[in-house]
């Protein structure tokens, strides 16, 4: 599973005051862990969207920290502003973004709401999922009648916070405090210049659709329900609000969106649908513009989500997957679209922090014959798995593009995306066990003058030692699962490239037997002895499989030679 990862997006009433936003990005850029992704502020709404992300736990302390900053500098009763709002804080979102979900994302949010209204005194009204009944998960509900209107609010059952003071409090007013999906805007352009036109398509598109009328569709009388409400038509696209433009600088017209549910709506399908309705309407979409950063699952559903409309085989490296989404959505036509700038996760890795994975095969290969006993033989199986299953994928992709073969390119594809889901986990346990590694030796390393210290030191060598045997039974796990996909593509893959599926197999159990070297020794300094019998006795297993199964893939590799 990867590293829980959310987003915060508090907005904070100031927009003017270049020392306090300071002063608020600094709190924010004071917690380890956290990457400030973004400050953007407006003069004129007096408002500044700060964007950070990390894992949960620290991504709430920034939080914190960023709302104790603020509230000591803004003064509500002389807020003044074109936006709504209600308070300094005046609403804190957190957004899944990766290895969690939405209920644990909501659980965060409560938690942080408590936090604030108890030791900052903040009032607290939560909103969306994490909001503690149905009328409140709409912000602008809970935001209704803004500052103003706070002093008669919180003088009702009605109005009383989830968390904090039920009492007006003038300078900082009360925040909302929040879970919600990950919003993206994100802009359609068209070959036009017409507004109007743009608009029609954007109708076409919204949830919200068009007004219904009668007959001539921009004249007709406007159909109206019993108590004289205008009567919408829906419009293609859930969770999503829509206009159209014109953009002077560009020099054509644009539909701008905001996918409020990337779940219910994902970037690609807004994009062909938005292609769908304008050439119906004469109309041909040249490209797109993402406003701010994207999660990397949403670019890679939508390279695999083109791949498929080419019947192309969609188990290719990330990369390939990122290329193919800038391009089929024309991200880059305004601009160049960096990936590691634009997309959320690539943009949080600390390009000074090298793991062995993105060492250059010179520079680990040296690693590993240095003096150092780490890397050794855990992270080198590791590896090894990979490359094999790296070459059982090779052979899919290429099997997928076969000529002649179009009418199985699904089947490779599958094959293809499994191989890479193996040589995927393999990569990360080549860092992985090296840490395993690391972390025993730090726990010999551990001061034993005292019997509280010897007996904390021996917990610790026990704890660690049992990690370092359970990464390389996983090494063992993953490069024996990989074994299937380097069978089938031996047996009915693309037989130009048997010889490759070959190499697969000899690097996936000699990762499978290298890795076992490394359970038998960490077993042998285990006191847990039933921990010990179940992982030797599933190792040994794994490892009989392992060689059976490269028996098998060479002789049907012989066969074909």
């Amino acid at each position: 599973m990867p590293t829980p990862l959310i987003e915060c997006v508090p907005n904070f009433s100031e927009g003017r005051d270049h020392a306090a936003i300071e002063a608020i990005a600094d709190a924010v850029r004071s917690v380890e862990g956290v990457k400030l992704l973004n400050v953007d502020p407006g003069a004129s709404t007096n408002r500044t969207v700060f964007t950070f992300a990390g894992e949960p736990v620290a991504v709430c302390e920034a939080a914190f920290r960023a709302a104790k900053a603020g509230i000591e500098r803004i003064d509500m009763s002389r807020h003044h502003g074109e936006h709504p709002r209600f308070g300094a804080l005046d609403v804190c979102p957190l957004v899944p973004i990766a290895g969690i979900t939405m209920e644990e994302t909501a659980a965060y949010a409560r938690a942080l709401g408590k936090r604030l209204g108890e030791e900052l005194g903040l009032t607290i009204y939560l909103y969306g999922e994490a909001a503690t009944s149905p009328v409140r998960k709409d912000l602008s509900y809970v935001r209704s009648g803004e500052y103003e209107a706070l002093p008669e609010k919180l003088k009702t059952p009605e109005w009383r916070p989830d968390f904090g003071p039920p009492a007006f409090n003038p300078r900082s007013g009360a925040s909302a405090v929040g879970a919600r999906d990950f919003l993206i805007a994100y802009n359609v352009n068209l070959n036009t210049t017409s507004t109007r036109r743009a608009n029609s398509v954007a109708f076409d598109v919204r949830e919200r659709g068009r007004v219904k009328r009668i007959g001539n569709p921009i004249s007709g009388e406007i159909v109206r329900d019993s108590e004289g409400n205008p009567v919408h038509e829906p419009g293609a696209l859930k969770s999503v609000k829509a206009i159209g433009w014109f953009i002077e600088e560009y020099g054509f017209a644009q539909v701008s969106m905001n996918l409020t549910s990337i779940r219910e709506t994902p970037i690609h399908v807004a994009f062909d649908t938005c292609c769908e309705k304008a050439g119906a309407r004469g109309i041909r979409v040249t490209g797109s513009e993402l406003v701010g950063l994207i999660p990397l699952q949403s670019i890679l559903e939508a390279g695999r989500y083109f791949l498929r409309k080419q019947q192309l085989s969609v188990g290719v490296p990330d990369s390939e997957l990122v290329r193919v989404a800038i391009k089929s959505m024309g991200l880059d036509e305004l601009g160049p679209f960096d990936p590691q700038v634009r997309i959320i996760e690539y943009a949080m890795v600390d390009t000074a922090n090298h793991t062995l994975v993105n060492l250059s095969t010179k520079a680990f290969v040296e690693k590993v014959a240095s003096e150092s006993p780490a890397p050794g033989g855990g992270s080198v199986s590791a590896l090894l798995g990979a490359l094999g299953a790296a070459l059982g994928t090779m052979v899919a992709n290429l099997s997928a593009h076969k000529r002649g073969w179009d009418d199985r390119w699904e089947e490779f594809s599958q094959w293809a995306e499994k191989g890479k889901q193996c040589y995927t986990e393999l990569l990360a346990l080549v860092d992985e066990d090296t840490a395993a590694f690391d972390a025993l030796m730090a726990a010999f390393s551990l001061p034993k003058d005292t019997e509280d210290e010897k007996a904390a030191r021996a917990a610790a060598i026990q704890g660690a030692t049992r990690g370092a045997i359970e990464v390389p039974l996983r090494t063992m796990e993953v490069a024996y699962r990989s074994m299937e996909v380097i069978r089938a593509m031996a047996e009915t893959g693309n037989p130009n490239s048997v010889s490759d599926a070959g190499v697969g197999a000899l690097c996936a159990v000699a990762a499978v037997r290298g890795a076992h070297l490394n359970v038998k020794i960490n077993c042998s300094g285990l006191k847990d002895e039933a921990f010990v019998a179940k992982a030797t006795a599933k190792a040994s297993q794994i490892e009989k499989q392992a060689i059976a199964a490269e028996s098998t893939i060479l002789d049907s590799v012989e066969k074909k030679l």
